[in-house]
């Protein structure tokens, strides 16, 4: 179980063309944009807004520093996953694919056997995916999609076979929704589904980069 969990989060994370790089998101056509999906804005506060929750809870912990110096990409790690959630959803549209409240609450509670408690299971996904509290049902969401997305294409996780399938559907995915990023944070990347300028430390199952970002004003 631990295994599989760990494969479905690298590719919910980012399994994941190279889009070319646009800069109307720094332009006066999108102020304030990190990025446009769709055509539906992701401002820059909600990015801000969504790291300053986990810069929170990471103070909160019993090591504050440790975590602070492993999330240095923690600005680009949430745009690059406000980005993959709405690929996601087109991906899992696009397959007829939905998802319920109560298929989330059973993974969390799969989680929450994992970890030893719901604590347990807090401190694990904010140390491992940088993900807040308050994130945690969203995180999850993502994850049960990707199953659900395997499972519509017919296809096995946990195989090469069935990790490229679900890549090739979200890249088909990304590409329609003609995302544009803010040039400060890089490009999108629609073959790797992530930031061109952000490596996810799930992917390689490695620890985070170590070198810190400027987050202010970001």
């Amino acid at each position: 179980m631990h295994r599989r969990r760990r494969t479905a989060l690298a590719l919910s994370a980012a399994t994941l063309v190279a889009a070319p790089l646009l800069t109307a998101c720094g332009s006066e056509a999108h102020p304030g944009a990190a990025a446009v999906v769709g055509g539906d804005r992701i401002d820059v506060a909600t990015v801000q807004a969504q790291a300053a929750d986990v810069r929170t809870a990471q103070q909160d912990s019993e090591q504050p520093e440790k975590l602070v110096t492993e999330s240095g990409q923690l600005i680009r790690a949430k745009l690059s996953g406000l980005i993959l959630g709405k690929v996601l959803d087109r991906a899992a549209e696009d397959a007829g694919v939905s998802v319920s409240r109560k298929e989330i609450q059973q993974v969390r509670g799969v989680v929450a056997e994992q970890s030893g408690g719901d604590e347990g299971a807090r401190t694990r996904m904010l140390e491992q995916s940088w993900v807040a509290p308050g994130q945690i049902e969203q995180t999850l969401r993502q994850e049960v999609q990707i199953r659900k997305l395997a499972s519509a294409l017919g296809v096995d996780l946990q195989s090469p076979e069935g990790m490229q399938a679900v890549q090739e559907a979200l890249t088909k995915a990304s590409k329609a929704l003609h995302i544009d990023v803010n040039p400060r944070y890089g490009s999108w990347d629609n073959q790797k589904v992530q930031l061109s300028t952000y490596k996810a430390p799930w992917i390689t199952q490695v620890t985070p980069a170590q070198g810190q970002e400027p987050e202010a004003g970001a």
